[in-house]
């Protein structure tokens, strides 16, 4: 079924989860060979109907599938060359078990189950292959510990995962050393400008700097700016309007923390057109969002209209038959909306019962709830979409959504990493990572990560004991 190698190069036998989570997973695994038991062409062949993204996924998989087959001029049982069809990325053989196990191989369990054949198949390999390392690859945490129990090597596969470590995810704000300005402060210059200081400094930390990412430093007296510019060891920084005052408080919602007031300055930044925020519940992202959404939308009339949409977890399935428009469909998910609304609606105490009622008009009319599954081929043109629950996209789903972006228009990803609904997606692969680490720098997206729960007492100490 698979060659011996003088080179000890591994043999990855792959889980079906692998392909359908990635079809392209065929061309990653470099000089290494991969081989596919037919038990996850079986599997393929069933995933394969309906419009969801396993389904496409398993489709996409079969069609790589067969193009490398197809063009193999030599027995199939000696591997089909993948350098042709991976630009020399991957170098390996893809097999196909072409041969039912032997008698006298080893038999785990019940063999009717599927996960049971694979690791008989990965058993006998290792039996066949004593000299090559035979591992399997798979996305399912219980087929890894079942392989493991059996002393067969088993691994997830990692070429999706965006980071290892989450900690190590751009949070999008720094704080500045205590030397920060003795430092940097040698030949810089600083000016007033539209109600703003601005300061150009020069030193060694500056290489790290990120544009548009958020600086401070606490004392006796504190200062908040944004890096603006980075010209080789020279950074432009501008002090962050201050939305913790009533005066300027966005439709009538005033920043709490520190990172809130980051949060505010980046969604009433015309020019920033993608923010991400990340935060544990009751943090305020939505709450934040809405305001800024709000206050640029019926106020200053940047915007047509917000446009919000969330992952109806399972993601991309039928939206159902419940009876109603795409909205009324929508509208079990989307009780943050309706919570965050109730808040926003209160700010108003001047205008009395019927001015709240007419303001919740108005509001609602200039609010839309789209479902993501009709979302591909669409073009928003100055609407302000939010994209809530974010964690549960796939970087694939994400790109999706970001592209459907025309002119004037900005988008924001709400979500929190810690709480991912959907299978097989880890806080490392997900979308909404991906999107903050590919984004960081560019100068006209944002990312804060809000770190305190500002939505009660009670909230906040669950938070932290439970």
């Amino acid at each position: 079924m698979a060659r011996k190698s003088k080179t000890p190069t591994k043999l990855f036998v792959l889980d079906t989860n692998v392909l359908l989570h990635d079809p392209t997973c065929l061309y990653r695994f470099q000089e290494h060979d991969i081989l596919l038991p037919m038990a996850t062409l079986e599997e393929l062949d069933h995933n394969k109907k309906g419009m969801s993204e396993v389904a496409r996924n398993a489709r996409q998989a079969t069609r790589f599938i067969d193009e490398i087959v197809s063009r193999c001029e030599l027995d199939i049982a000696d591997g089909a060359p993948l350098s042709d069809h991976s630009h020399n990325a991957a170098t390996g053989k893809l097999y196909l078990q072409t041969q039912p196990l032997p008698a006298n191989a080893p038999i785990f369990m019940s063999d009717s189950k599927v996960d049971n054949q694979i690791l008989s198949l990965v058993a006998h390999l290792k039996t066949l292959h004593p000299s090559r390392p035979v591992i399997l690859v798979s996305k399912d945490i219980n087929m890894r510990i079942k392989a493991r129990a059996l002393g067969i090597p088993a691994e997830d596969y990692f070429n999706d995962k965006v980071l290892e470590d989450t900690d190590l995810l751009y949070s999008g704000v720094r704080e500045l050393p205590a030397d920060f300005w003795d430092t940097h402060g040698k030949g810089m210059e600083s000016w007033q400008q539209d109600g703003r200081s601005y300061y150009r400094v020069t030193g060694p930390l500056v290489p790290a700097l990120l544009v548009n990412e958020f600086l401070f430093q606490e004392g006796a007296q504190p200062i908040y700016c944004v890096v603006r510019e980075i010209a080789g060891n020279t950074a432009l920084l501008t002090t962050v309007k201050d939305y913790t005052h009533q005066k300027s408080a966005v439709w009538g919602i005033m920043a709490r923390n520190r990172e809130q007031n980051f949060a505010l300055s980046m969604l009433m930044d015309p020019e920033i057109d993608f923010v991400t925020l990340l935060g544990q519940a009751g943090t305020g992202k939505t709450l934040l969002t809405l305001a800024a959404g709000l206050t640029q939308t019926l106020e200053h009339k940047l915007y047509s209209e917000i446009i919000m949409t969330r992952v109806t977890v399972p993601v991309g399935e039928d939206i159902g038959f419940l009876p109603g428009t795409e909205e009324e469909k929508m509208t079990p998910w989307m009780g943050a909306l309706e919570d965050n609304l109730d808040v926003l609606n209160k700010t108003d105490e001047e205008a009395g019962e019927w001015g709240r009622a007419a303001t919740q008009d108005l509001i609602r009319s200039r609010i839309k709830v789209k479902s993501l599954n009709f979302m591909r081929g669409r073009t928003f043109i100055n609407k302000f979409l939010i994209i809530d629950e974010a964690q549960n996209l796939t970087p694939k789903q994400m790109k999706t959504l970001i592209t459907r972006a025309g002119p004037g228009t900005k988008v924001v990803c709400l979500g929190n990493i810690a709480q991912i609904d959907t299978p097989y997606l880890t806080e490392g692969s997900s979308g909404l990572t991906y999107v903050v680490d590919r984004f960081k720098g560019w100068p006209h997206s944002g990312h804060v990560t809000l770190a305190r729960g500002e939505r009660s007492r009670l909230a906040d100490q669950a938070a932290s004991i439970l």
